[in-house]
């Protein structure tokens, strides 16, 4: 079954929006070698955010197990000491619907590793 898409008011189709976030990787250790740079640079960037904004901003690919990789990255990246806790937020994912989601901010060895 194909979806249809709804025209524009002027007549025009508009493209389907496709981000990296629906593909999905093949294997664990590709997929981290992809994620973990951007993950350092925004931990080095000083900003608070949230796994999803940082994967979608970046249009990252989802891990062979999403369910499982997405924490497993930010557990690593807190231990190797690049990101710490912040608090809570409510996430703009569209499939969570507004669910709470940890925040995380860089480091200073973030900063310097950048």
């Amino acid at each position: 079954m194909t979806a249809t898409v709804q025209p524009a008011l002027d007549g025009s189709v508009p493209a389907p929006r496709q981000t990296k976030t629906e593909r999905q990787a093949e294997d664990y250790e590709t997929w981290l070698a992809e994620v973990w740079p951007v993950f350092i640079a925004a931990a080095a960037s000083g900003r608070t955010f949230t796994t999803y904004e940082i994967a979608d901003e970046n249009r990252l690919a989802a891990p062979p197990n999403p369910q499982a990789h997405w924490g497993r990255l930010m557990t690593l990246l807190k231990d190797e000491g690049y990101v710490r806790t912040t608090g809570w937020a409510c996430t703009n994912r569209p499939t969570a619907h507004h669910s709470g989601v940890r925040t995380w901010k860089g480091t200073a060895a973030a900063r310097r590793a950048a």
